[in-house]
């Protein structure tokens, strides 16, 4: 006989399509619909029941971007129907687009009761088989960002989406679904798909093709309902077939990735996690083996507050087992830009919220779509009780494959999380044979494990899984030719792949990914609020404890707890690293400004509270001796000091292209730029030989796909150093300050900056303003300096880490573009400079070579861009930010001066400056150790609680004393919770002793001599 397979297989898939899939559903008749569109934002069921409502005919357009539409459908399903399976179906006009990011609805009874969520790929609402029905469908009109791929569209902002309605109205019915041809369907599908991934050489490849044909021979397509259940019969002995005992196993557990804000704004995932959490809870009912894991607690949190129905139903299904609270995290964040605190709070808030709703402790970070993870957070899960990791994001890089998919990921400190890197390739999986076959295919450690995991369900936008997943996984659960579906809690799946790999290989350092690396620089006012944002957060912290402590004065738990909450949430993967649409940028940038005023607020009230006048207020953990004001001050670290002027160690002296303050000499010329950077204590010279400094570099910046996502080594080959100056002012001329200022123009833009030097500091300040019009560049600031670095050192959280100069490997030349927290250092043996930002992120570091032999280091700081997708107009605008270079500097220097920029000097008070001025909270002794937190107890004990961490990489012993009497102190987890054995015994003197080992964190719980209030 010839080989016929294509041919069989052609008409197996006609069939299907043509006259199988359609008769699905056995009858059907349409509902009556009315409408009533929602003149503006969105509004709760209770005004939709009081609403008036007006006839509406399906094939109708409704819907202008952003727009709701409530459906009031009325109908009567006929008496023959009686017994079976009766559904409401839908089409709000969807189109061949993914599910989330399109029109979308949550069906309630005619009482206001949710019921289920409605989308492209799950339009179905369960109704009783007889009697009168009657739905509200509260329809989202939802643009679709990306149907023209990355053009600039106007959609993405509600002043510009215009009022054009988007969709049409397609279907309303009440119809009968016939679950033999249903179930037809998914046979076929399942067995089909399988057999397309099995080789051609294979048997059993093409015993499922003859038993797909037998089931076509038998099946009348004129009456599909009718032969059905024959057809099905000639499959059961190839779907009935038992996997292979050494196949590989599929850990299965549903999800539904749900950006918190992306494509749409905050107000509309608050809905999404509504419509997709009903939809979960409805499938639950029905299948007593799903398992469904959800991660952002702030989505629990609006569902709680906005359909507190939807969330008891959630409470049940965590009680049933069917339910599983993962991440243990605020949101999904970026895993490489928040600080180190705000890391340890996400997990803090994450996990205790749910503790306190579910009794439930998470043990599983769960991030598969951040867009790479600091080499700080294995310590920082460990220490937050986390077990294992997951992510799948890894899985895009541009240039290496990662070589594992269980490991052990060891962070800067030699901390060791257990991590899975799903080779499914996604974490929204379907259960297709086209992903199972890649997951087995693409599993790195055949032959030491044995399973990997897979998250199934419409995500990014919502929408979680179906029925027909849950349909394919039942079919898949023990099928010949096929890995083995079980699904199964994340943790079930963490715990066996542990046991039966706990010898798993290690991965050392940061799992950097070789994608998205301009979300270190999008959408500056992002970086910059959230900046600012954590500092001040630090320091409403430190002074309200203070005054507590001090003063008795009531502590701020709920408004910080608040505060805290909204800017972990701004921190989500696509607010923070500025990859959403305009509404969300525009709505955060005004949100990070009512949070500063409310936390200045909190700064000033604490400050007040402790009745100092005339005082300087340092809330850095390191002591300064600095120009503040008018005068120069000495104060402590985490404390005060009367506004008593000293004498600065030499005053600064400016020309008109110089300034000199007997510590560094800076020289421009007459462009402006930086010819010498002069160490003077040293005599050495920062810049390489016949290069300028502070070098404006202007890039093209195109990427081949995700504007503002990416960054492509392409973009240096095109750039424009902008050499030439406008005019340059000698605006202070000392003693204690001298600063000169230079103005440029080009294209459409313009950039002020104002070089300063202060008396009793080595670090040169560039005060930057930028009014910025260009579209699809990228604008750097260069510094070459003459030092012989293989390596900078880069701040991240609790730490740093080195990354190479050199492209020896693959692996090097990926990192054209990295991140850094306040400080860069590039340094040789006896000596290094550092750059310090107060708002900026992103970077690139490489080798020149130097006349005469050697290599020099250049450093450039990514200081703007200006991407069009999603939002057209990305940081288009005025941005005001300062870096700085600090010659002879080394990394204890880089973070002294890193936290310094980041936390100026506070001066409060009228009169005369105060005699008294209240003891620091905490002290430490050792200049490697850094305080990062000071606060009061979550459980309003009155405890004081400080974290503080070993910031040079090498051992460190050190004292912590207190301002008030110190009664008991304790090693506690990110929680604040003791474990036993972790008390630390007090000196004589009422002190405890601490040894570090290298960036180990640490958080202590110290108890007062009195109760703070």
């Amino acid at each position: 006989m010839h080989d016929n397979r294509r041919i069989v297989e052609e008409r197996i898939a006609r069939a299907l399509r043509e006259r199988i899939q359609p008769a699905r559903y056995a009858a059907a008749v349409p509902l009556r619909v009315e409408a009533w569109p929602v003149p503006g934002e969105p509004v709760p069921v209770a005004d939709a029941l009081a609403a008036g409502y007006t006839p509406f005919t399906v094939g109708d357009a409704w819907g202008p971007p952003w727009s709701t539409t409530w459906f009031r459908v009325h109908g009567t399903v006929p008496p023959a129907w009686a017994g079976r399976r009766v559904e409401a179906v839908f089409d709000l006009g969807f189109g061949p687009g993914w599910p989330g990011n399109q029109a979308e609805a949550l069906v309630y009874d005619h009482s206001g009761h949710p019921l289920k969520g409605v989308a492209p790929r799950n339009q179905y609402v369960p109704v009783p088989s007889e009697g009168e029905v009657q739905l509200l469908v509260e329809a989202a009109a939802n643009p679709d960002i990306l149907a023209n791929g990355f053009l600039p569209t106007p959609l993405g902002d509600l002043a510009t989406a215009g009022d054009a309605p988007l969709y049409r109205l397609l279907r309303a019915d009440l119809a009968v679904l016939d679950e033999e041809v249903w179930h037809l369907t998914l046979d076929i599908e399942v067995l089909g798909e399988l057999m397309l991934e099995l080789s051609t050489g294979e048997p059993r490849r093409h015993e499922i093709l003859r038993a797909l044909e037998r089931a076509i021979d038998v099946l009348d397509l004129r009456d599909v309902a009718g032969t059905a259940v024959r057809a099905r019969k000639e499959l059961s002995d190839a779907l009935s077939r038992p996997a292979h005992r050494s196949a590989h196993i599929l850990s299965a557990t549903g999800h539904s990735h749900i950006d918190s804000a992306w494509l749409w704004p905050l107000r509309e995932t608050i809905r999404k996690s509504s419509r997709t959490f009903a939809s979960v809870t409805a499938l639950a009912a029905e299948y007593p083996e799903f398992v469904f894991a959800a991660s952002q607690a702030q989505q629990y949190a609006w569902v709680k507050e906005h359909q507190p129905e939807v969330y008891a139903r959630i409470a049940a299904a965590v009680e049933s087992g069917q339910w599983v609270p993962v991440g243990g995290m605020w949101v999904e964040s970026d895993a490489n830009l928040p600080g180190g605190e705000a890391l340890a709070r996400q997990l803090v808030h994450g996990k205790r919220f749910f503790l306190d709703e579910f009794g439930v402790e998470c043990e599983e970070v769960w991030l598969p779509d951040s867009f790479g993870y600091t080499a700080a957070f294995p310590q920082i899960a460990r220490l937050a009780g986390m077990r294992w990791f997951l992510t799948q994001k890894l899985s895009w890089n541009q240039t290496n494959q990662l070589p594992h998919h269980t490991f052990w990921w060891e962070g800067i400190d030699g901390t060791r999380v257990f991590t899975h890197f799903p080779p499914i390739d996604t974490y929204v999986a379907e259960f297709s044979g086209k992903e199972l076959a890649h997951a087995v295919a693409n599993y790195a450690e055949k032959g030491r494990g044995t399973r990997s995991l897979v998250p199934f369900g419409y995500g990014d936008g919502g929408g979680g899984p179906t029925r027909e997943m849950m349909e394919r996984a039942r079919r898949l659960r023990d099928l010949e030719g096929s890995p083995k579906v079980v699904v199964e809690r994340p943790s079930d799946f963490f715990r066996a792949a542990e046991a039966e790999y706990p010898d798993a290989p290690v991965w050392s350092g940061e799992l950097y990914l070789e994608l998205h690396r301009a979300t270190y620089t999008t959408q500056a006012h992002m970086k910059a609020g959230n900046r600012r944002c954590e500092h001040l957060l630090r320091e409403a912290e430190l002074w309200a404890a203070t005054a507590t402590v001090h003063t008795g004065r009531p502590y701020p738990y709920d408004d910080l707890d608040r505060l805290w909450k909204i800017v972990l949430l701004h921190q989500f993967h696509d607010i923070l690293p500025g990859s959403s649409i305009a509404w969300v940028h525009h709505e955060a940038e005004r949100t990070y400004a009512r949070v500063i005023a409310e936390l200045e607020s909190i700064v000033d009230g604490s400050i007040a509270a402790l009745g100092a006048t005339a005082t300087v207020f340092n809330a850095a953990p390191h002591a300064r001796a600095e120009v503040v004001g008018d005068a120069f001050v000495a104060v402590p670290a985490l404390g005060a000091a009367p506004l008593t002027p000293a004498e600065p160690p030499a005053p600064v002296t400016v020309t008109p292209r110089g300034l000199d303050n007997g510590l560094v000499r800076v020289e421009i010329d007459d462009d402006g730029l930086f010819t010498s950077v002069r160490d003077l204590a040293t005599g050495r010279e920062a810049l390489a030989p016949g290069t300028r400094g502070n070098l404006l570099q202007l890039h093209a910046d195109l990427p081949n796909k995700w504007d503002a996502w990416d960054i492509d080594e392409h973009y240096r080959r095109q750039r424009v150093d902008l050499t030439a100056a406008d005019a340059i002012t000698v605006v202070s001329a000392g003693p204690l300050v001298g600063e000169i200022r230079v103005e440029r123009s080009f294209g459409s833009s313009r950039v002020s900056q104002t070089i300063q030097v202060r008396a009793g500091s080595r670090r040169v300040d560039v005060l930057t303003e930028v009014d910025w019009h260009e579209t699809e560049k990228i604008l750097k600031a260069a510094f070459p300096l003459d030092v012989h670095a293989d390596r900078v050192a880069s701040e991240i959280q609790f730490g740093h880490v080195y990354r190479p100069t050199h492209t020896n490997t693959g692996w090097e030349a990926a990192r054209f573009e990295v991140w850094a927290h306040r400080w860069v250092h590039a340094g040789e043996p006896g000596y290094g400079v550092a750059l310090v930002t107060d708002s900026t992120y992103g970077h690139d570091a490489s080798r020149n070579t130097r006349e005469g032999g050697g290599t020099t280091t250049t450093v450039r700081l990514s200081l703007v861009r200006a991407p069009r997708s999603p939002d057209p107009h990305a940081d288009q605008g005025h941005h005001r930010f300062t870096y700085a270079i600090v010659p002879g500097a080394t990394v204890a220097d880089a973070v002294a001066e890193g936290y310094a920029l980041n936390l100026p000097l506070r001066v409060t008070g009228d009169g005369p400056a105060s005699a008294a001025v209240p003891p620091p909270l905490v002290s430490c002794d050792s200049a490697a150790v850094v305080v990062e937190a000071v606060k009061l107890a979550d459980d309003r004990s009155g405890d004081v609680v400080v974290r503080l961490y070993e910031s040079l990489g090498g051992r460190a012993e050190a004292v912590l004393r207190t301002g008030f009497p110190l009664v008991t102190a304790a090693v506690v987890d990110l929680l604040e919770r003791q474990t036993p054995g972790s008390g630390l015994e007090l000196d004589a003197g009422g002190a405890v002793r601490l040894s570090l080992r290298p960036f180990q964190i640490v958080t202590l719980r110290l108890r007062p001599g009195r109760t703070a209030t």
